[in-house]
């Protein structure tokens, strides 16, 4: 197969010390689901214990030989810290607002790497030593907005996402995983490299681990006086808690009762046509919105749309209790 390649102890190393800041991570499915054929990515556990399985250098080489595909996680919970910050544009005009933030972070003295994508881009940067994420998200999201870039979650369907998106992570959670550079995306059948440096591994990860890394520093110098959007702060959980939102007659809202599409189960989940999406002429293959079975106030729109959005679309905006 020609996309498999080889990995040395030296090459796996390097990448361990980039991209692992924690041995929490995912797999993505080698087969797609029968019905949304899309490629999920699980979280691995022993067979004996059922307790999580650690990375380690093995599935690291694994993953660059494409035998697998992981995904990894920003945040170290223990430390609220990030080695990296990768942010992610797949919508209309990617490519250039992606290389728009990169010429400007270079004007910062920021070198930000440029990998391929199904359907835009990653741009990743690095730092010297683990950084606390929030100053991470501060930084990324004030250049953003100073840009007048498109930033998904505020409002908006498409548009950049930031991760670690989280500004931390209480001890044991997880936070949101992004698919480990120089793997195989499973769905697209290839392998995506980063624009500067020819396409082996060992050319790839020299060049990663040449690029200058941010300091501390500088990071505190570029977030020094400035806040991230309330919209963008990661608090918030994906799911409804009764006394917190409600509808209009101040009973629990209950989005089974709203939607008008058809629902078919894949597995623990109702997968429909996310009536946001709908609404801006996307999700024409109505499985963009997944509400999970056992607990309907858990649903999350696959192309980013956000619950105040999917409400507002069913119209039932989301309304909050002021505490006392």
């Amino acid at each position: 197969m020609s996309l498999l390649l080889r990995a040395s102890p030296e090459l796996v190393k390097t990448y361990f010390r980039l991209f692992v800041n924690r041995r929490a991570y995912t797999v993505q499915s080698m087969k797609p689901h029968p019905e949304s054929k899309r490629h999920y990515y699980y979280r691995p556990t022993e067979r004996a214990t059922g307790e999580p399985v650690r990375l380690n250098d093995e599935t690291l080489r694994k993953h660059l030989e494409g035998k697998v595909t992981i995904a990894l996680y920003a945040i170290n919970p223990a430390t609220q810290r990030c080695k990296w910050v990768a942010i992610d544009a797949d919508y209309k005009d990617a490519m250039e607002d992606l290389l728009t933030l990169q010429y400007h972070l270079g004007q910062d003295g920021v070198e930000a790497a440029l990998e391929m994508s199904k359907r835009g881009g990653h741009l990743w940067i690095f730092f010297a030593q683990p950084l606390l994420a929030r100053e991470c998200r501060i930084y990324i999201y004030d250049l953003a907005l100073s840009l007048g870039m498109r930033i998904k979650g505020i409002g908006l369907a498409e548009g950049i996402e930031v991760f670690p998106k989280h500004d931390e992570l209480k001890a044991g959670a997880f936070g949101n995983a992004i698919r480990g550079p120089l793997g195989i995306h499973r769905g697209a059948k290839r392998r995506y490299w980063f624009y500067g440096a020819d396409y082996t591994l060992e050319d790839q990860v020299d060049y990663l681990e040449r690029l200058r890394k941010v300091t501390e520093d500088e990071l505190h110098r570029f977030s020094a006086g400035k806040t991230i959007p309330d919209g963008l702060t990661g608090r918030r959980r994906n799911s409804e808690p009764i006394q917190a939102r409600s509808g209009f007659n101040g009973h629990e809202f209950r989005i089974l009762d709203h939607i008008r599409s058809k629902l078919r189960k894949v597995g623990k989940n109702y997968v429909t046509q996310c009536p946001s999406c709908a609404d801006a002429g996307h999700d024409r293959g109505g499985d963009n919105l997944s509400i999970r079975v056992d607990d309907p106030r858990f649903y999350k729109c696959w192309a980013g749309c956000t619950k105040e959005m999917i409400r507002a679309a069913l119209g039932c905006p989301m309304r909050y209790l002021q505490s006392a």
